[in-house]
């Protein structure tokens, strides 16, 4: 586990520089270019057209795909099975990453959680980034959203198992969106929080002080905080890196205080940062251990 938890290290420190760099622009760029700001996407350079693949970490059972969006859009995709069928849990865990890099840099993630947690992963790239078509923002990246669980649900492969939705930083407001919408259809048997802000708008005085004035201007919200309250009888796994330098860690207490949703889980990891918290001890276990107590066990 060792050598993947090192790669997801290698792949993970380099957006979070740039993430880090973000809060030296001035004002005005946020509110011009803050759909620029706010979603990376050639972070690091080459990250559209660079996109690792299954093969170059061991990974055999996997399937690429392209789904397209009913606005038109192509999203690239991967779908990683567990290598060992036997043991493997009826779950699929629909994963949304953070909003620099691509899904290739989340390939050491996708396979702990499938061969060593025993889940279906389906990796889910966002419009506008690694091979994905079209131009990210915050309806766009809900119709991306809602693209990925209706292909879990109408697939035949997966449309019987238990959708777990899983995100990091940004993701985990995507997640927390689509979870909100979609509660009632039955399917959703848990989420993932890590590192998740309660909205954009409430980030930006710590993430980028010289503008914090113009926060009300930002069109670009994820009102996370709002959303969550609405979720009702899905389990809820916080995870929070206490030295997270660009989320305070105070917004994943927040979302887990206004969560009204049982049960919730909440575990904090003391030397975890923003996009280091992955590879602290006991990550997956908690998710591992998530799963079974309230994921598998639920009817």
């Amino acid at each position: 586990m060792s050598n993947y938890i090192d790669s997801v290290i290698t792949y993970l420190r380099i957006p979070v520089i740039a993430s880090s760099g973000l809060a030296a622009l001035v004002s005005g760029l946020l509110y011009f270019k803050q759909n620029e700001i706010i979603y990376p996407r050639n972070v690091p350079p080459g990250a559209r057209t660079d996109v690792p693949r299954p093969p170059q970490f061991g990974i055999t059972d996997f399937t690429e795909l392209m789904l397209p969006t009913p606005d038109g859009e192509s999203l690239s995709a991967f779908l990683i099975r567990p290598a060992n069928r036997q043991y493997a849990r009826n779950i699929t865990i629909l994963m949304f990453h953070g909003n620099a890099g691509n899904i290739g840099h989340r390939l050491p993630i996708a396979k702990l959680l499938s061969d060593d947690i025993g889940c279906n992963v389906l990796m889910l790239q966002y419009r506008g980034y690694g091979l994905s078509t079209g131009t990210p923002n915050e309806k766009g990246l809900n119709v991306d959203a809602q693209t990925g669980f209706d292909y879990i649900r109408q697939s035949a492969e997966l449309r019987d198992t238990k959708v777990v939705v899983y995100g990091q930083s940004l993701g985990g407001a995507v997640g927390i969106s689509i979870v909100s919408r979609n509660q009632k259809e039955g399917a959703i048997g848990g989420i993932v929080l890590e590192n998740t802000f309660t909205s954009i708008r409430k980030m930006i005085p710590s993430a980028f002080p010289p503008a914090r004035y113009l926060a009300p201007l930002c069109h670009q919200v994820w009102p996370s905080d709002e959303l969550l309250p609405t979720i009702e009888n899905i389990p809820i796994l916080f995870l929070s890196g206490l030295r997270d330098e660009i989320v305070p860690p105070s917004h994943m207490k927040t979302l887990y205080d206004v969560c009204r949703s049982q049960p919730k889980v909440w575990r904090e990891f003391p030397q975890g940062s923003h996009n280091d918290t992955v590879a602290e001890p006991g990550y997956f276990n908690y998710i591992d251990e998530f799963l079974d107590e309230h994921v598998c066990s639920k009817k």
